[in-house]
């Protein structure tokens, strides 16, 4: 629970209820699918991607792998920064290919880059927030409240008028992650969201994405993350999406130096 403004007065919500944007019609077509998906990045290069096939609809799903495996690259073609070199991406049922294409992926889908700094570029955090609302056509005064309300239920109220480039990494990683909310996905890609994160803000990150009710995939190095907000765990390897065995979602219990203190843990 947190405490948001409601109708003039302070109240008590859930991030459920609040961000749970269900269909008005339920189908089983996923949200995005990847059929046959390769990609490289040069014809000589070897293959990154080798013909995946994935389906997202539902569920908290984390992704690992090493570094350079392919996951921030499986994003960034999902979002059609990339195009892939084979292979074909699904959304909502329908073929995407060209950029107009692309742009009702985008609405619903958000993505959370894995440096802030690449997602956040106006003056203020308001004007950060509010620039999403304004470019799905609501005007400036509904797009502001919106702004305010997405602050307010992130717990960042008081934060609307700070400078964008003078906040701390995680707060900044807090007003990028409220600019993609602030917009209703339906669909939630995060890139290593916890990378240097102090113990209060990835606490507080964790909490906010438990009370979210969207599906969500996200990167991250950190099992013990994952362990708490994901429902599912997939790896990458060898350019294939692999669904982890249920066990291996698990939360570090173990003595060694320092362990009693919060830590990370590299795969």
């Amino acid at each position: 629970m947190v405490i948001a403004l409601q109708n003039g007065n302070y109240e008590e919500i859930n991030l459920i209820s609040t961000y749970n944007r269900k269909p008005s019609i339920m189908t089983n077509v996923p949200i995005i699918e990847l059929q046959g998906i390769s990609f490289s990045f040069s014809p000589d290069s070897p293959l990154i991607l080798k013909s995946l096939d994935f389906k997202i609809s539902e569920g908290k799903i984390g992704l690992i792998g090493p570094n350079g495996c392919g996951k921030t690259t499986l994003f960034h073609i999902i979002m059609g920064l990339l195009r892939p070199t084979a292979g074909k991406i699904l959304h909502n049922g329908t073929h995407v290919r060209s950029s107009d294409e692309f742009k009702p992926l985008r609405r619903d889908i958000g993505f959370l880059f894995q440096s802030s700094d690449d997602q956040l570029f106006s003056p203020t955090v308001l004007e950060d927030v509010a620039f999403g609302p304004i470019n799905l056509g609501h005007s400036v005064n509904e797009a502001r409240q919106i702004a305010e309300s997405t602050l307010e239920k992130l717990g960042m109220h008081g934060f609307e008028e700070r400078i964008t480039h003078k906040l701390s990494g995680g707060e900044k990683k807090l007003v990028a992650l409220a600019t993609i909310l602030a917009m209703e996905p339906k669909l939630l890609l995060l890139d290593e969201p916890t990378n240097n994160l102090d113990l209060d803000i990835l606490a507080h990150l964790t909490d906010i994405l438990n009370e979210l009710q969207l599906p969500f995939v996200i990167i991250s190095h950190d099992w013990d993350f994952l362990a708490e907000i994901t429902t599912a765990l997939y790896t990458l390897e060898n350019g294939q999406m692999l669904k982890c065995k249920e066990d291996h979602i698990h939360e570090h219990r173990h003595v060694h130096p320092y362990g009693d203190r919060p830590h990370h843990h590299n795969e």
